[in-house]
């Protein structure tokens, strides 16, 4: 790093004990608030899509492997809870770059996987005589593929980062890799282009071509329930992508800018720093808004949480009537 980047980034800094102290309790409140929903609403999303994984023209599996993604970071937050409530991580620098790792493998397979339902459900809808031919086992290998490439393609996260000498740093104080200005600038353009900008392109095409179907039904009062299904289905998955993950990549390239001193104005360079804590933790927010694509837009998850709630109810019932029973 040149003089002149070591002088820009000092002169604008934020980063005081007060500083690192309100983002430790950012964090630490944060991740306790949504460790609990996450873990309950997608262990029962899992149990129940699971059920229903014959389902093939319903996009079962990519929602499987969606909750597994939600399911590999929501298991890391105790770690990391632990490691903003007590300042030092014991447990060793192999566990901290997985937990790392982690959070950036949820929210590009996450991303991947919420485009994989959109695409699916619109082709579906637009081709359904193909949706009959259609196997589940094209579905798991989309899936690997996708696990593969997502995999690879966020090794480079902690590729860039390097653990301290003490061991006892991790996650945000993980210092940073020295990277060649037009590598990182690569790198962080192939993130944006293929994490954020591509998918989000294929999910606005595949929510106007629904839209579209679904006005063309109308107008000939043929609309069904499947189409407004899917539509519903892609416009939320537009939603939860918009809500989590626009906010974080679009912060990143100007917090790319400021590091490499290409933004230079201290008041602009601080609120894009500031920021850049609160994007991360919206985008982990997705772990607890994914399973609302189940729940409210799956009519086989309703039904089966349904049975088994009334399954419960009618054995508490009867629990409670032998025993009266028996006391008479």
């Amino acid at each position: 790093m040149t003089s002149m980047n070591v002088t820009c980034l000092n002169s604008c800094s934020i980063y005081t004990s007060e500083w690192d102290t309100a983002m430790n309790k950012l964090y630490t409140y944060f991740y306790l608030i949504i460790f609990i929903p996450g873990l309950l609403s997608n262990t029962l999303a899992l149990w129940v899509l699971c059920r229903f994984i014959s389902k093939k023209t319903k996009a079962i599996i990519f929602m499987i492997n969606l909750t597994i993604a939600d399911l590999a970071h929501v298991l890391s937050l105790p770690l990391r809870i632990h490691y903003y409530i007590q300042g030092q991580w014991p447990f060793g620098s192999v566990l901290c770059l997985l937990c790392f790792y982690l959070k950036y493998l949820n929210m590009y397979a996450s991303i991947a996987f919420l485009v994989c339902i959109s695409i699916q459900r619109c082709a579906f809808l637009m081709r359904p005589f193909q949706a009959k031919q259609w196997k589940s086992r094209y579905d798991v290998c989309i899936s690997l593929a996708v696990w593969m490439v997502v995999g690879l393609g966020c090794s480079p996260f902690i590729l860039m980062r390097k653990t301290s000498g003490n061991g006892t740093e991790c996650f945000k104080d993980l210092p940073m890799q020295k990277l060649d200005f037009r590598l990182a600038i690569s790198m962080m353009a192939a993130a944006e282009l293929f994490g954020f900008i591509g998918p989000l392109v294929v999910i606005i095409f595949c929510t106007c071509l629904i839209v579209n179907s679904l006005r063309k039904r109308i107008q000939k009062e043929q609309s069904t329930g499947n189409t407004r299904k899917a539509l519903r289905m892609v416009r939320v998955c537009t939603g939860v992508f918009l809500f989590c993950f626009a906010p974080y990549h679009i912060n990143f390239l100007f917090y790319l800018m400021v590091t490499q001193c290409i933004i230079t104005n201290c008041e602009v360079s601080r609120a894009i720093k500031q920021f850049h804590p609160i994007s991360l933790c919206m985008a982990s927010l997705n772990c607890c808004l994914n399973p609302l694509i189940y729940y409210f837009l799956t009519t086989e998850f309703k039904q089966q949480l349904a049975s088994q709630g009334s399954s419960v109810l009618r054995g508490r019932l009867m629990s409670t009537e032998s025993t009266s029973s028996y006391r008479e």
